[in-house]
């Protein structure tokens, strides 16, 4: 693999992204058919979604680019929970991260946390969250060895 480069993402690159996002979605499908399928559009909507964030103070958009392709992407925003009810300091989310296959278990996935922690701290944050599929072990075995711990668990029951 040749020389990964991380650097914000710039409207170029948002069609790429949204494609990676697809395979983000259908990877988890694959693993968890509890998850949601996108819809026929969905990229496409993410990818304007995803537009507006570029310009957001609050928000950012990172991608890794090894001889010359996007081969993944972070996307985090600054959150404050309910300040009027909860006490509790301004923390970052991490809302979605996708490496291609190809280019996993390379340090791509470690090197776009690095810099989206960098910027989290950066802005005055003191920890980050983010979701990971319960059926996602490789996943689970990343954030792990990222220094994450489990903090809430988000149960599902059938009603019918």
């Amino acid at each position: 693999m040749g020389e990964v480069v991380i650097r914000p993402a710039v409207p170029k690159d948002v069609e790429v992204i949204a494609r990676l996002w697809q395979s983000l979605v259908d990877y988890h499908r694959a693993l968890d058919p509890e998850l949601p399928p996108a819809t026929p559009t969905g990229a496409l909507r993410y990818a304007r979604r995803l537009e507006d964030q570029l310009f957001n103070p609050m928000a950012r958009v990172f991608v890794a680019e090894v001889n010359g392709q996007l081969q993944g992407y972070i996307f985090g925003v600054v959150v404050d929970l309910a300040p009027e009810m909860f006490s509790q300091e301004p923390s970052g989310f991490l809302a979605d991260i996708f490496v291609e296959e190809s280019a996993r278990r390379e340090g791509v996935g470690r090197k776009l946390v690095a810099a989206l922690a960098d910027w989290f701290r950066d802005k005055g944050l003191s920890y980050y969250e983010w979701h990971a599929a319960a059926r996602n072990p490789n996943a689970l075995e990343f954030w792990r060895a990222m220094g994450g711990r489990e903090v809430m668990l988000r149960m599902r029951a059938d009603l019918g």
